[in-house]
């Protein structure tokens, strides 16, 4: 098991200095008399856990790199900023990355120092579901303005979780959250409206905001929370991958009964030593996984005729 990146232990910097950014959904909305697919994106704070969420009109660069600038409007520029290799993201650094280049010099030393460090992780982008929020939202349509209270207002809950101990003492002070650290108080929410679940059924929008929000928190309170006692450490590390090593690729975006198999063309290790991804050449195509989702299939035995135990492969 790795040790806990650097960007998660970074000191006396502010929230958001170091953030993770990650895309989820579909989600529907009306448009009128029409239904529009929309998407989430979740910007936190790998320090503090702070959570920041927008809305994406669609999964292009261009949408990104809007919500980016919303994000940083309200919350600073970051000074590091994870994701996956999505083309989207992929795409916003790159468009970034030319705007930089093509200003003068003048410019490109005053902005230097708020240039954000682009780092993408090896594993293969996949589009998450947040499990609470799109069960309490489910396949229904919602008006825009409704799918927005109700992100802000899951953004409240989770900004609002304390980030250690809480003592049982009224006398204590309060536990630290991250809107503690964000807005200097614990809790910057109104207080919680209680309305039944037949307000669904009506048009008051208000209402249908805050039986989606308590929908929300009564499932996350019972999924999610009691998850966070679960710790899980191995002891021992299992084989080192090799150079050669023929591997099963996992890949969850295939359809069913497909086997990618390759072999490996080179290994990465990382600052401790040990090997996190590797290179794997597929059918003549060459891909970057983590070795979680690499599985090493025994080598074959010698024969007579054999000079390798290594199988050939298709190029």
């Amino acid at each position: 098991m790795a040790e806990l990146p650097t960007a998660c232990l970074q000191l006396h910097k502010p929230a958001f200095h170091s953030t993770g950014v990650d895309c989820f959904g579909p989600m529907s909305v009306k448009v009128g008399r029409r239904q529009e697919k929309c998407w989430g994106v979740t910007f936190k704070c790998l320090t503090t856990r702070a959570v920041h969420l927008e809305l994406l009109s669609n999964m292009d660069a261009d949408a990104y790199l809007m919500a980016l600038r919303r994000f940083i409007a309200r919350r600073a520029h970051p000074a590091e900023l994870w994701s996956d290799r999505g083309k989207n993201f992929k795409g916003g650094e790159r468009e970034l990355r030319e705007a930089f280049a093509s200003m003068a010099p003048v410019l490109q030393n005053q902005l230097a120092r708020q240039q954000i460090k682009f780092s993408f992780n090896t594993c293969s982008p996949t589009l998450r579901r947040s499990t609470a929020l799109y069960t309490c939202v489910g396949a229904q349509s919602l008006p825009e303005e409704v799918l927005l209270t109700v992100l802000l207002e899951v953004e409240a809950i989770l900004n609002s979780k304390p980030l250690g101990y809480v003592s049982a003492d009224i006398a204590d002070i309060d536990p630290v959250t991250p809107n503690s650290l964000l807005m200097g108080r614990p809790d910057g929410a109104l207080p919680q409206v209680v309305y039944p679940d037949t307000e669904i059924l009506i048009q008051r929008r208000w209402r249908h905001s805050q039986v989606l929000a308590d929908h929300f928190w009564s499932r996350f309170i019972r999924e999610f929370l009691p998850g966070l006692q679960t710790r899980q450490k191995w002891q021992a590390s299992p084989p080192e991958l090799l150079e050669k090593a023929v591997v099963l690729m996992v890949d969850p975006q295939l359809p069913r009964a497909l086997w990618p198999i390759g072999h490996v063309t080179r290994v990465h290790r990382s600052n401790d030593g040990c090997i996190r991804s590797a290179d794997v050449n597929i059918k003549g195509h060459a891909y970057t996984r983590p070795v979680a989702r690499l599985v090493m299939l025994p080598a074959l035995p010698l024969g007579e005729d054999d000079e390798s135990p290594t199988p050939d492969l298709p190029d």
